[in-house]
């Protein structure tokens, strides 16, 4: 079975970025990034209705990753030195070396390779030090611009669901894309 520690946060530096905790002190750029309709669009969650759903939010990841059960990493940009986006493994299952990814970004920095930055150092770190055998994605499926990312990084279709996901009174599709770790094939 896998086994992980998170203790002490793996602080981890990009070009651009800074991929730290996200402590109670980003609560406002939490709170934006829970409930802008922009970045709900294909998120299919209800937003955030104040400050205190962010903080609650930040201590529930932060209480999973003392547990070891998913990791959290805030995106901050080392020249505005604020929390941008989140990037997570939020979904660990140890028995299958297997994750789910998630992430999201504040619209005025999207379009600017800074996810993709982001996700390499992830991956890299997930398949590197955590010894994932394979990491997944649930999208939306018209979430193109997740789509391209996720393609861009090795990831394949998996399948496809039809109406597997109720939200907001109606059934949404869903598709799901997946990495393998690229050393467990050679």
């Amino acid at each position: 079975m896998l086994e992980v520690n998170f203790t002490p946060f793996p602080l981890i530096e990009t070009e651009r970025l800074l991929l730290r905790q996200v402590e109670m002190s980003d609560s406002n750029e939490v709170f934006f990034q829970r409930s802008d309709e922009t970045i709900l669009k294909y998120l299919d969650r209800a937003p955030a209705k104040s400050i205190d759903d962010a903080s609650v939010f930040i201590h529930s990841i932060t209480e999973s990753q003392n547990r070891n059960e998913s990791i959290t990493w805030g995106i901050e940009l080392k020249s505005e030195k604020k929390l941008i986006g989140t990037i997570s493994f939020w979904r660990l299952v140890k028995e299958h070396y297997r994750t789910e990814i998630g992430y999201v970004l504040h619209t005025k920095y999207q379009g600017k390779g800074l996810m993709q930055e982001a996700m390499m150092k992830i991956l890299e770190y997930g398949f590197k030090e955590m010894k994932l055998h394979s990491v997944e994605a649930n999208v939306n499926p018209d979430n193109s611009a997740s789509i391209k990312l996720l393609v861009r990084n090795g990831f394949v279709k998996e399948a496809y669901f039809k109406e597997n996901y109720f939200f907001d009174g109606k059934f949404l599709d869903s598709v799901i894309y997946s990495l393998i770790n690229p050393q467990s094939t050679k």
